[in-house]
């Protein structure tokens, strides 16, 4: 009876430490998400604020909706330049899984703000289309979206795990709707674009955070630090992706443009 009595008292001790072991776990995760979207929120307000002028003598171009760009302005939105921005991003994203393998923790997670940044520097302008009630509007609904969706993920007891590959076609084939509609411009499939990518989005949000928990569960017993820390980084980085995909898309919907 003793040694039956000890043994459990081990094993509630070891999954004491678990959990307190995955809270800190989710609290990294949580914590460099959003320090990442708050350099992007910054880097994007920097960069439109030195893009656009008021003073028509200090314009090197008018845009459409009469807004005044600077030199800066109108290289990062009407030359080439503009193509560098918005790819380089993407490049990062494919290129992070080879940090992950060989980089620090510390390099990793250095490498994630500096992606961080560039996001912001494509996202620019938007704060030269859209108002910015609308931005700031649209961007407390998507934070409250994503905490009950990432809430209801971290609580659930329904397993979620086979929503991954469904999901992931959805992404593949909403981009391939999204380049075909920049050839035909229509207005009807940007909303419905709009509104499914909302969907999957939203989706990924409740399967990407039961797989960061599931994931720490599975390789807490190994001790790994160095790789716990990777994974925080990494699931960061996955929420990221889906906070922000699903706040552009619903400033398709909600945004007022200038």
């Amino acid at each position: 009876m003793a040694d039956y009595q000890t043994i459990r008292s081990t094993a509630g001790v070891r999954t004491a430490e678990i959990d307190e072991g995955l809270r800190a776990h989710m609290n990294k995760v949580y914590g460099t998400m959003s320090v990442g979207m708050l350099i992007t929120a910054l880097a994007a307000w920097a960069i439109a604020g030195l893009a656009t002028t008021t003073d028509p003598a200090q314009a090197a171009v008018q845009m459409n909706n009469g807004t005044l760009l600077t030199g800066l302005g109108a290289a990062l939105y009407t030359s080439p330049l503009r193509w560098v921005v918005m790819f380089a991003p993407l490049l990062m994203i494919f290129g992070f899984g080879a940090v992950m393998n060989r980089a620090s923790a510390a390099a990793t997670q250095l490498f994630f703000f500096v992606f961080a940044t560039l996001i912001g520097v494509s996202l620019s302008s938007i704060f030269i289309v859209f108002t910015s009630f609308s931005i700031v509007q649209t961007f407390l609904v998507t934070a409250i979206a994503f905490a009950g969706l990432s809430l209801w993920g971290y609580t659930t007891k329904k397993d979620i795990s086979g929503w991954g590959s469904f999901l992931i076609m959805g992404v593949i084939g909403l981009l391939v709707a999204m380049v075909i509609n920049i050839f035909l411009q229509s207005p009807a499939m940007m909303f419905a674009i709009s509104g499914i990518g909302v969907l999957i989005f939203a989706a990924l949000t409740a399967y990407d955070t039961q797989n960061i928990k599931n994931q720490y569960l599975a390789h807490a017993h190994h001790g790994d630090v160095e790789w716990l820390e990777k994974s925080a980084i990494h699931g960061a980085l996955n929420l990221y992706l889906d906070f922000l995909n699903m706040f552009q898309f619903l400033l398709m919907f909600m945004g007022q443009q200038e």
